[in-house]
């Protein structure tokens, strides 16, 4: 292991993938040559592999999506920058309608990984901060990460590419340079589809994801000087979900609060608030709790922003209300 960001972690991974697996290769715009990708993810591939295995692609996310889907499908395993996740839209009917069924229509593999950068905090405005994970978890076929710490974003990226099925990479823009501390190397794959307690406890569950699990550690942290003790579960994957973990957590403390950075409504949160008040019903001393984003484009204004997103100090609002009840 070596010192490093969570970018790094991702950089790294890409890396052992390809040394590992020659039908690997990364395609996006911007990604090959001395650019490296718009936030440099993929500059350290692209000067180890050259233009043959690290590819430049026009400004088409739809076009590019479908040629990764032929390439896939011949065999190759690519893994596809999109420079902002707000960009996939443009690529939706590739992921949605041809990669997401190929297996169910006709038995077809599609393995890819779609790397989206995505959240903000970055006062980076309405179309550079969005979550569209809602998108993809509905979507049948696809499996959907969400990487929160340098190891999970090097060892579920590990797990995506060598996924016979599409897989679409969540990474945190806000966590790529902030968020630093021992860089894995090695065969280290993280499995999707599992949950990992963040922080123990006994009166609170918090269930969360991507930057917003350092967000709720914060705020536990800050709970347990008042006697609150707050178990913060990182979901990791958000498709399929480990919702065992979840809910084993929650019949612990009876009381649970759902956060994602992404619009509260319709979120993935509603999904496990429905999920957890229907299986852990009898289990609850208070109601299940819900914070998102604000259902309005994010906003270019810091104080704007910093009112649209939850934060610690809105997560330990919610869990003293949870706690009182």
């Amino acid at each position: 292991m070596s010192d490093g960001t969570y970018l790094d972690a991702i950089s790294a991974a890409l890396l052992h993938e390809m040394d590992r697996d020659d039908r690997v290769l990364v395609m996006g715009e911007d990604v090959a040559g001395p650019f490296g990708g718009a936030f440099k993810v993929t500059k350290p591939v692209a000067e180890r592999f050259g233009e043959s295995r690290v590819r430049n692609m026009p400004m088409t996310e739809l076009g590019f999506i479908g040629a990764a889907n032929g390439m896939a499908l011949m065999g190759l395993r690519p893994v596809i920058e999109v420079q902002f996740a707000d960009f996939i839209s443009t690529g939706f009917d590739s992921i949605v309608q041809f990669a997401a069924t190929a297996h169910y229509r006709w038995g077809g593999a599609v393995p890819w990984v779609l790397r989206a950068p995505a959240d903000g905090n970055l006062r980076s405005g309405p179309f550079h901060s969005q979550n569209p994970e809602a998108w993809f978890v509905h979507t049948p076929g696809l499996k959907v990460v969400a990487p929160s710490t340098l190891a999970d974003a090097y060892g579920l990226l590990l797990s995506a590419i060598r996924d016979d099925n599409p897989v679409v990479y969540f990474e945190s823009k806000p966590l790529y340079r902030a968020l630093k501390g021992s860089v894995p190397g090695g065969d280290a794959p993280v499995p999707i589809g599992v949950a990992e307690i963040a922080r123990p406890g006994s009166h609170c569950t918090v269930v969360t994801y991507g930057a917003m699990r350092h967000e709720a550690t914060t705020a536990a942290a800050h709970l347990a000087t008042e006697g609150i003790d707050v178990e913060v579960v990182d979901l990791r994957t958000l498709k399929p979900l480990d919702l065992e973990t979840v809910t084993a957590s929650v019949r612990k403390t009876s009381r649970v609060l759902v956060v994602h950075a992404a619009n509260r409504l319709a979120g993935i949160g509603a999904e496990i608030a429905a999920t957890v008040a229907d299986v852990c019903f009898t289990d609850l001393d208070a109601p299940v709790k819900r914070l998102g984003g604000l259902d309005v484009p994010v906003p270019f204004s810091p104080p704007l922003e910093d009112a649209y997103r939850p934060s610690a100090a809105t997560i330990a609002d919610s869990c003293r209300e949870l706690c009182a009840w």
